[in-house]
């Protein structure tokens, strides 16, 4: 979510949340406002102003929360549930490999859902790091698979989805990074690996063999972790949004439990 630009609006905000921080409020917000634009936020905070000014009031947190959940069209019951695997899918998938904190996580769309996750920094760039990062990608249609027994085209379809991601990464751990299974210390660049897929299918079948390594390693992970997967789905699934310490709150359970 990009901030308001007026402090103003923050600072009531924090007036009138009690017990809650500038800094809460705002991640609150922004895991609420996943997915859209500055221009829709803009008009979202301009709308809680006007609606504010209306009632001879300040603008209250709820304001903005539900100009935000009016700019987005109801999500039906059934789609809801495969979005709230999917992005829980990614969440345990991200923690149990340690990669980073799991900041926010967003189904309130119907395009999709989102996940924000961050990275440690000292161990990336290893094969270890890599490899890990193509599980994660592949969490959520491994999430699909293991509950709905099927998966959707949510992984895939744009240039920025998990599929495209993980894609990318595979053809540079073979091409460019030096973890090829086959002349590794070659560094062999394009900017468009489908042409290379349908030039040297070879290639093709080594990639694809690192995406399966990765969804089934996935899976075997969210087994393993089957009752913290199904907490943080249903959780997200009732909830919608849910920000960092209500995610991390249902990791560390799970990992108290078992």
């Amino acid at each position: 979510m990009t901030e308001p630009k007026s402090s103003n609006t923050a600072e009531t905000l924090a007036a009138v949340q009690e017990g809650s921080s500038v800094d809460v409020i705002l991640r609150r917000l922004a895991t609420r406002a996943m997915g859209l634009t500055g221009a829709d936020i803009e008009r979202i905070v301009r709308e809680a102003r006007l609606k504010a000014r209306r009632g001879k009031r300040a603008v209250r947190y709820e304001d903005i929360e539900e100009g935000i959940r009016g700019h987005r069209p109801p999500v039906p019951h059934n789609l809801r549930w495969r979005f709230a695997f999917h992005e829980a899918g990614h969440a345990v998938v991200h923690h149990a490999l340690d990669l980073g904190p799991v900041r926010g996580l967003n189904i309130d769309s119907g395009e999709g859902g989102y996940n924000l996750v961050g990275f440690h920094v000292w161990a990336t760039d290893t094969r270890d790091w890599y490899e890990n990062m193509l599980t994660m990608l592949m969490a959520g249609r491994a999430a699909e698979q293991l509950v709905l027994k099927r998966v959707s085209s949510g992984s895939g379809g744009t240039d920025d989805s998990d599929l495209a991601r993980a894609t990318r990464l595979a053809f540079d751990m073979e091409r460019t990074l030096g973890f090829g299974s086959e002349h590794p210390l070659l560094y062999r660049p394009h900017r468009d690996p489908g042409a290379v897929f349908d030039r040297y299918p070879e290639l093709a079948t080594r990639v694809h063999a690192r995406l399966e390594v990765a969804v089934d390693r996935a899976g075997t992970i969210l087994r393993r972790r089957r009752s913290t997967f199904n907490a943080l789905a249903k959780a997200l699934f009732e909830a919608q949004a849910m920000d960092e310490e209500d995610v991390l709150q249902i990791l560390t359970d799970g990992e108290l439990r078992r």
